[in-house]
């Protein structure tokens, strides 16, 4: 499917983590509304709080999504490694900067000489479902643990990044995961968008404007994709 080499294992932890950690810092000034909010005592603070929210929030959203492609693709006898990408990093972290992310620090690359289109399919749905349980279960936790003060933060926004990207990455364009699905079976797409695209309107508070600006950030991975990997 792609032409770039595998890389090592050492090689792939160490972006992957990085990956991560840009992701955190670019989420975390995100939500803070840019650097430009960033000036005085308590909004440093309010900083230092968001860290490890967004720390908890990108690891198991992000990066179990990544993994969990890499293990299914695997499974079907494929080699597979998360690669992370210079100028998405670069990307990532000066959009979080500015108050709205971009965030495209690197994609798991799946190299295989035979792969079916239902091979495919699963493999890039593995990635939205395990956002999907990752809501889920914090769902659970904030209904039934009933959470208070800093821990209902950290839930809500565990929450809030796991479905938004589940629902960004069912978005049917190349690369995204939406796509392969979509053409692997239309009834599995659409059933599985449809509960993922109910769930973000209900717990995101997601406006059209911002779903017309994700499908642009969209076309515009899928135009620079190949180029930055």
């Amino acid at each position: 499917m792609y032409v770039r080499p595998a890389s090592s294992l050492k090689r792939e932890i160490k972006e992957i983590v990085i990956a991560d950690i840009v992701l955190t810092i670019a989420f975390s000034f995100t939500l803070l509304g840019g650097i430009e909010n960033l000036t005085g005592y308590s909004a440093l603070m309010n900083l230092l709080l968001f860290i490890p929210i967004s720390a908890v929030g990108v690891t198991l959203s992000f990066v179990l999504h990544e993994l969990m492609h890499k293990f299914v693709a695997q499974r079907y006898g494929a080699i597979a490694g998360f690669q992370s990408s210079r100028s998405g990093l670069l990307i990532t972290i000066a959009t979080g900067l500015f108050g709205f992310l971009l965030g495209i620090p690197g994609a798991t690359m799946i190299y295989a000489d035979r792969f079916t289109k239902r091979q495919n399919g699963i493999v890039s749905l593995a990635g939205p479902a395990t956002n999907f349980v990752v809501f889920l279960a914090f769902l659970a936790i904030r209904v039934f643990g009933n959470p208070t003060g800093y821990l209902l933060e950290l839930v809500s926004i565990v929450m809030f990044i796991s479905i938004l990207l589940a629902f960004f990455n069912m978005l049917p364009i190349m690369p995204l995961d939406g796509s392969k699905v979509l053409a692997w079976n239309p009834y599995v797409y659409f059933a599985t968008m449809g509960v993922i695209f109910i769930l973000t309107l209900l717990f995101t508070a997601i406006s059209l404007t911002e779903i017309i600006l994700m499908f642009i950030i969209a076309l515009i991975f899928s135009m620079f994709y190949r180029t930055m990997l």
